[in-house]
């Protein structure tokens, strides 16, 4: 279970952030990728960009065999990525498409792919209309993930879904993604909660009864408030859709992760099958106007900032970002 969201601020800058759930971690830290960085790629890509000319990036994830793998990350265009799991509808490709113009992706290296080669929305949608996502392991260690992505800017956000019929790229005019089933289904499905509303409901009049609201918040009686894909998706895009927009760096920041804090999941209320717990492992944030890449985990939930202005970035390996 995953939920991610992207809002602006009054001066129309990015914020973009996740909350990653899950039973156990993967040794993920804040990784910065240079430029100059040597990174494998699954396929031969002649459009990606050289290192004179590629973003660095920054974002949470592992690294295998000199390759960033980033569970969500940010470059210095201001252009930010995230994957959450789709594990029953996710349907990569089997093998690399042959087509002369085919763009070819392997899964794991979507999102680094992403942040290093483009530096908007809309040169993302371009260059996925020849995009193909190819289910490639990037070794034997480490199968592939069932994911789908929301990429955004400060222009908006799409979502990056490989169903049964193909690559789907569909617009998010709610600029929030959580798990199963597709985007269509969860847009679909904010109808069935319209009547929902921040406001204070008004005395209704029962013959001769008058009814009052016991306090605020009683217009929001009926948004479910389990820890589904589903669930979350309605009431990450109502709290997300309500927020008053903020001015500074710090109040956009506490509004992304007072955002994310209506939808983590609390130890013991999430089981698996296997009897392990399901929990919010950790919250990040990306900040386009300052380029700093936040975070707060499960054990520490106290918010860790990771200027990229602070870090060396003339190297030609991927790092470990160190924390202001």
């Amino acid at each position: 279970m995953c939920t991610g969201i992207r809002f602006t601020s009054t001066s129309g800058s990015m914020y973009f952030g996740r909350n990653l759930d899950w039973t156990q971690g993967y040794g993920e830290r804040v990784v910065v990728t240079p430029p100059a960085a040597e990174v494998p790629a699954a396929f031969e890509r002649p459009s990606d960009l050289d290192s004179a000319h590629a973003h660095t990036v920054i974002g949470m994830g592992i690294v295998a065999g000199g390759v960033p793998l980033y569970f969500d990350c940010g470059n210095d265009a201001g252009l930010a990525v995230a994957g959450l799991n789709f594990p029953q509808s996710a349907r990569y490709a089997a093998h690399a498409c042959s087509q002369p113009d085919a763009v070819n992706v392997a899964a794991y290296e979507f999102p680094f792919w992403i942040a290093r080669n483009f530096s908007s929305l809309d040169e993302v949608r371009r260059a996925l209309s020849k995009t193909t996502v190819v289910a490639k392991p990037v070794s034997s260690d480490l199968p592939v993930a069932n994911l789908h992505w929301i990429v955004a800017d400060a222009t908006g956000s799409i979502v990056v879904e490989c169903l049964e019929d193909g690559l789907k790229v569909w617009e998010n005019d709610v600029d929030v993604l959580t798990n199963e089933p597709d985007f269509g289904w969860q847009r679909t499905n904010l109808r069935n909660y319209l009547v929902l509303t921040d406001a204070e409901p008004a005395t209704a009049t029962w013959d001769k009864a008058q009814l009052a609201p016991f306090g605020s918040g009683m217009g929001m009686q009926g948004i479910p408030g389990d820890y589904s894909g589903p669930a979350r998706f309605v009431k990450a895009a109502f709290v997300n859709s309500h927020y008053p927009v903020q001015e500074s760096e710090a109040a956009n920041v506490s509004r992304l992760f007072r955002t994310l804090g209506a939808v983590a999941v609390p130890m013991g209320a999430a089981r698996m099958a296997d009897g392990s717990s399901e929990i919010t492992l950790y919250t990040s944030c990306f900040s386009a106007e300052t380029l700093t890449y936040y975070h707060a985990t499960y054990d520490e939930p106290g918010i860790r900032a990771y200027p990229l202005s602070a870090c060396d970035v003339s190297g030609s390996e991927p790092f470990f970002a160190p924390a202001a």
